[in-house]
């Protein structure tokens, strides 16, 4: 047991934050959330924190991009049990699917989501990563998420 804990000691730290998927059923409706744990690499989270979510008619809307997107990340919401399920997901796929969550959520226009949902996909990481961060850090993030939108619903982008 000294071993273990010296060698959990020495192990160096993780450089990359931590988040996970979780998902559950609320009246025979699927919820999928993005959370990030608390780690080394990011001190201030002391608590899980939810950070972004998508559920009901969006959420089947956008079904099948976004089961493609955590089946990329080796979570398989389709075959697994779903109630309570919580699984760790990578930094690059937890920020591109959360920029999407948190995008889609308000829309109605079906086919505007999916122009929004495309060009989430189009993106390079570091773009998906500024948004997000836009739109999680930002007192008023509702314009930040707008003018992303008129962004990529625009016919030539």
């Amino acid at each position: 047991m000294h071993v273990k804990k010296r060698d959990a000691y020495m192990a160096p730290p993780s450089i990359q934050p931590i988040y996970e998927v979780r998902a559950r059923r609320v009246d025979n409706e699927l919820q999928v959330e993005i959370w990030q744990v608390p780690s080394s690499s990011s001190p201030h989270v002391t608590v899980p924190v939810r950070v972004a979510g998508l559920a009901g008619r969006n959420l089947e809307v956008n079904q099948i991009r976004i089961f493609k997107r955590l089946r990329d990340a080796g979570i398989r919401l389709d075959v697994m049990p779903v109630d309570g399920m919580r699984v760790p997901i990578a930094e690059a796929a937890a920020l591109r699917i959360a920029l999407m969550f948190r995008v889609l959520a308000p829309m109605r226009s079906r086919a505007a989501m999916v122009q929004v949902a495309e060009g989430i996909e189009e993106m390079p990481r570091e773009e998906a990563a500024y948004w997000l961060g836009m739109a999680v850090h930002r007192k008023n993030p509702r314009r930040v998420l707008t003018a992303l939108r008129v962004l990529l619903t625009t016919t030539a982008r």
